[in-house]
Order: C-alpha cells, then sequence, then structure tokens
C-alpha cells in the first residue's frame, strides 16, 4: 500500500511541476545551454513543488482511499 502511496505522490508532484519540467527539458536540449541555466530551472522546479507538496501528498491519499474503497487495486481486490 506504501508503494501506491509513494507512486501517486510522485505522479502528483510531476502534475504540480509539469509546466516548469517542460521548460527545463527545452532549455537543457537547446545548443549553448550552460550549467548555470539549468541550475536556474533546477531551482524553479524546486520552488513549483515547495508549498504545494502537501496538495500532492493529500490528492495521492484521496486516490488511494478511493482505489481501496472501489477495490480497484492489484493486491487489495478479495480472492475469487
Amino acid at each position: 500500500m506504501a508503494l501506491y502511496f509513494v507512486a501517486l505522490l510522485f505522479v502528483y508532484c510531476f502534475a504540480i511541476a509539469a509546466p516548469v519540467v517542460v521548460e527545463f527539458f527545452q532549455v537543457g536540449s537547446a545548443p549553448g545551454a550552460g550549467a548555470q541555466e539549468q541550475a536556474q530551472l533546477a531551482q524553479a522546479m524546486r520552488e513549483a513543488l515547495r508549498g504545494r507538496l502537501w496538495i500532492a501528498g493529500l490528492a495521492a491519499f484521496a486516490t488511494l482511499a478511493l482505489g481501496i474503497w472501489a477495490r480497484v487495486l492489484p493486491g487489495m481486490r478479495p480472492p475469487r
């Protein structure tokens, strides 16, 4: 169950930081992009998650609870 929570937390954190991640990969893959630009974008990604990590945790917990209640998660289904 903890693995489900961690996986969902990762998914929701990625969804929150997605605009910054897209920009990070666009600038990081551009020719001539230096380490300073990549460091600035990495800091921007940390800032995007700062203060919003609890939102991702709450969404992961709610999704996990709904999945357990609906019995749709593998390993949580009753045997047939």
